[in-house]
């Protein structure tokens, strides 16, 4: 059971124990206050050594995407095949119940639409939309590697929030690699933030906007992120979307 009251599964307890003590009101203050969250190392050193070896078995991906064709970066990343391996099903699914509760606060805020509670629900809804395609992905940057700013929208239904986290050990097998996000804000110089997660570690950021508090209530602010070039070594990332796409 997480501290706001969203059950973890037995299975998911015991192959991710750090689930159960996630804070989750802490997680929220810091999307509300900073735009990005960090949570205490969710995967221990041989499961990230687990998804960084899947990267080279093609059976487990769908789609490869090399970042420099299409004018994205310089690197590569791999989107997972149904069914998912089931450590990345398990973070999917015992992550989205308590991202949705803080995603339907924020469209309370913003006079949005509503998520349903359940990620199988939400996958119901994609499917009825023409998103029938799994989004959990693998990136891997080499030395140089980098990935220019964006947004991960696959089609009509986007939920509002999603997670990397980092498979290697920052300074260690690789430096440089910063995760990058830019908060544009009406009327205002836009805001960069960086973040650093060591290994295990998962950061939560919006997908595409977030509601911010202002003078007059709550305003959108678009957010878009990136990764800043790796100078040496090998950067990988196991990235969680919850909507898939079309």
């Amino acid at each position: 059971m997480s501290k706001a009251g969203k059950v973890v599964t037995r299975a998911a307890e015991a192959e991710l124990p750090a689930l159960a003590d996630l804070d989750w009101p802490a997680v929220e203050n810091q999307l509300d206050g900073s735009g990005f969250a960090m949570t205490p190392r969710l995967l221990s050193p041989e499961q990230c050594a687990e998804m960084v070896d899947m990267f080279d078995d093609d059976a487990r991906f769908r789609a490869t995407i090399a970042m420099a064709r299409y004018a994205f970066g310089e690197g590569s990343y791999r989107y997972f095949a149904d069914p998912l391996p089931p450590l990345v099903q398990s973070l999917r699914e015992n992550l989205y119940p308590p991202l949705a509760a803080i995603a339907n606060r924020w469209a309370d805020r913003l006079g949005e639409r509503r998520f349903p509670e359940t990620l199988d629900a939400l996958l119901d809804e994609c499917a009825q939309l023409g998103q029938r395609k799994p989004t959990p992905l693998v990136l891997r940057y080499g030395s140089g590697g980098y990935n220019c700013l964006h947004q991960d929208i696959y089609g009509d239904l986007t939920f509002p929030l999603q997670f990397l986290i980092m498979l290697n050990r920052p300074d260690e097998d690789f430096t440089g690699g910063e995760s990058v996000f830019v908060e544009q804000r009406p009327r205002q110089q836009s805001r960069p933030m960086v973040a650093r997660p060591v290994q295990g570690q998962a950061v939560i950021f919006p997908v595409r906007h977030r509601p911010r508090q202002g003078t007059r209530g709550y305003h959108r602010v678009q957010m878009r992120h990136g990764v800043s070039a790796v100078h040496t070594g090998d950067r990988n990332v196991l990235g969680i979307i919850f909507h898939n796409a079309r």
